[in-house]
């Protein structure tokens, strides 16, 4: 075991009660392999996970791994048994069997250091691009963020891919950050990932999940707070084709007094068998007092033959709250809107166009990453290429 007993002490003395997020443990053994019956699993295609969600071996990786690391900053693999500290960084405990698998087994972790006070002007660039999609694999990565540092970091992900992962975050306090994932997967790519984060007293940390490719792609986005003050936005962005399976999970934890969370996710489905799934959970814990928080999931649905799954969730165990509340839709295109566009002379194809950026524009500008939402304009006119414009064109 890689996680020191005095880390696994201090954890299992703040075990997370919720029916969302099962009791946390380090040991394998704790987990039964899925089912499908458990209500963390019922909505995930538990047959095309290549086995990652059981017993499937951690092979030798055939992911490829590269990285900016600017002046000052700490970007390197390293031996876990060296620096076992960075095994519960985020002080949280898995509570899925992969992750304690990745916990437990995988051998090595990508550390990013970025030291007290040090504001990085770039972002901190991880690429990952898969090779081989039948290899199953893990990794972890450890991202620590001194006191009233600042600082951004982009994990993107490309290629084929079958891999598991654990992304620890903590935040220091007074501390400025941003983490964006960005899964523009192959076609035949799974990516079964937890990011778990711990925000620090009067820190702002922000967590952008956008998720475009893979076969199946599940991603949990959790966050917990080490001191009063701490606030979390969680931003999501995804685009569901043929047969795709893409899942996010949202848990903030507000087991601080005056804290904030905000969560917005959106999301847009096209083509037969498209499925998208989004479950937020927010704990207000009794000592919680004077906390905001607000979720929200807006999905779009483009063509017939698509599901969206969407389920807000909030428990409250305090009534001292400044404020608490929730929102969820989905719905076709708005044919107002379209008839407006066309009664101006707008295409069909171009106000589908139009609407569907419009959907998503406030959200990627909320990323705060100006090459990356230059991106993402360009991967959503990609999208609609596929199938909507195609079948208007036809």
């Amino acid at each position: 075991m890689t996680v020191t007993e005095s880390v696994r002490s201090a954890l299992e003395q703040g075990k997370v009660e919720s029916h969302l997020n099962p009791v946390g443990s380090f040991d394998v053994a704790d987990h039964p392999v899925p089912t499908g019956r458990e209500e963390i699993w019922r909505f995930t295609p538990l047959k095309r996970l290549r086995g990652l969600h059981g017993d499937a071996p951690f092979n030798r990786s055939t992911t490829s791994c590269t990285w900016t690391a600017p002046e000052g900053v700490r970007v390197e693999g390293v031996d876990v048994a060296a620096e076992p500290w960075m095994r519960g960084l985020a002080g949280w405990m898995p509570n899925t069997r992969f992750a304690a698998r990745v916990m437990a087994e995988v051998p090595s972790s990508l550390l990013v250091d970025v030291p007290a006070d040090l504001e990085v002007a770039e972002p901190i660039v991880i690429s990952l691009k898969g090779e081989d999609a039948t290899n199953t694999e893990a990794g972890h990565v450890a991202m620590r963020f001194g006191a009233h540092s600042k600082a951004i970091v982009v994990l993107n992900h490309e290629g084929s891919s079958s891999i598991a992962a654990v992304v620890e975050i903590a935040v220091g306090d007074g501390a400025d950050v941003t983490v964006v994932s960005i899964q523009d997967w192959a076609d035949d790519a799974v990516h079964l990932a937890h990011h778990q984060a711990r925000v620090g007293r009067d820190a702002s940390y922000k967590h952008a999940a956008i998720s475009f490719g893979g076969d199946v792609v599940r991603m949990d986005a959790n966050v917990t707070y080490d001191g009063p003050g701490g606030s979390a936005e969680l931003l999501g962005l995804y685009f569901a084709d043929a047969g795709q399976h893409i899942e996010h999970r949202l848990f903030a934890d507000h087991n601080a007094p005056q804290t904030k969370s905000h969560v917005v996710y959106k999301g847009a489905l096209q083509g037969e068998g498209a499925h998208t799934v989004w479950i937020g959970n927010v704990l207000i814990r009794k000592v919680a007092e004077g906390i905001e928080t607000y979720e929200e999931n807006r999905n779009l649905v483009l063509t017939d033959g698509c599901r969206a799954d969407s389920v807000p969730n909030l428990e409250i165990e305090t009534g001292e709250i400044a404020g608490a509340g929730h929102a969820s839709t989905t719905a076709r295109f708005d044919d107002e809107q379209l008839f407006y566009l066309q009664s101006r002379g707008i295409s069909e194809a171009e106000a589908q166009r139009l609407v569907v950026h419009g959907f998503f524009n406030d959200l990627i500008r909320k990323v705060g990453v100006p090459s990356i939402e230059d991106r993402l304009l360009t991967t959503v006119e990609a999208e609609l290429a596929k199938n909507v414009l195609k079948e208007i064109a036809g």
